[in-house]
């Protein structure tokens, strides 16, 4: 019986690296693992383009996983995609229809839902940005102390000057579509996440009814922990067979 192809979708602030142990965990255990680029422009324009990524990339079954943001764009992708057999959420937003990201955070205790946001992100424009768009990057404190404060202080920094911005917009939209409500789902909650707070985490993931794996881990578990993202994505697998 055939793997299932693994598609990693990371999130803002980050680029396919950071999947680097995670694929290599998979990898080890005989699954072709694609880490496409998110583009962090928009959830509609990113949900197409990791639909056309994975239509045209792969042949057979496969299991989005989604970090952080990502999470968004798998649960609007995933509709599109008849292959499409179950969900991986890692630190991630799990929205229902009409939600957005500054919705969910709103009142959760995150690190970044305070009244002045530049005290904890660096916005700067962006070409053809719409009117009121601009680009969001996470300040070096912010990444040390709240986004990845459970790695070593050189790789954080590794963080700091490559991370890719997400748009405002992207953050502000309302989600379209909720995959896992056909979709079986998987979520790693971060115990020591400032981002997502894990009781928000724990809530999304209960109302999609997903299968829970916790562990003590910041924002970036599959990082500093990818053995329990690879539990949950192996998990997942299994569970799709052929």
């Amino acid at each position: 019986m055939d793997k299932p192809s693994i598609i990693l979708v990371h999130g803002a602030w980050a680029d396919a690296a950071s999947w680097n142990a995670v694929a290599s965990g998979l990898r080890a255990e005989g699954f072709r693992v694609l880490a496409p680029p998110n583009p962090l422009r928009g959830v509609a324009s990113d949900a197409e383009y990791l639909s056309s990524f994975v239509s045209q990339r792969t042949d057979g079954p496969v299991v989005l996983v989604g970090h952080s943001y990502g999470g968004v764009v798998i649960s609007n992708a995933a509709g599109s995609l008849s292959d499409a057999r179950a969900l991986v959420y890692v630190n991630a937003f799990i929205p229902a229809e009409g939600e957005s990201i500054f919705q969910i955070l709103g009142g959760s205790g995150s690190a970044l839902d305070v009244p002045d946001p530049t005290t904890v992100l660096d916005i700067i424009g962006y070409p053809g940005a719409p009117e009121g768009d601009a680009e969001a990057f996470l300040k070096p404190d912010t990444v040390l102390r709240l986004f990845a404060q459970d790695l070593p202080e050189a790789d954080g920094w590794l963080i700091v000057a490559g991370q890719r911005p997400i748009t405002l917009s992207a953050n502000a939209t309302p989600t379209a579509a909720a995959a896992w409500r056909t979709l079986p789902s998987w979520a790693v909650v971060g115990t020591d996440d400032l981002v997502i707070p894990a009781a928000t985490q724990r809530s999304m993931a209960e109302r999609a009814g997903s299968k829970i794996i916790e562990v003590a881990g910041s924002h970036v578990s599959m990082v500093s922990h990818p053995e329990a993202t690879v539990e949950a994505i192996l998990a997942a697998a299994a569970n799709v067979g052929g």
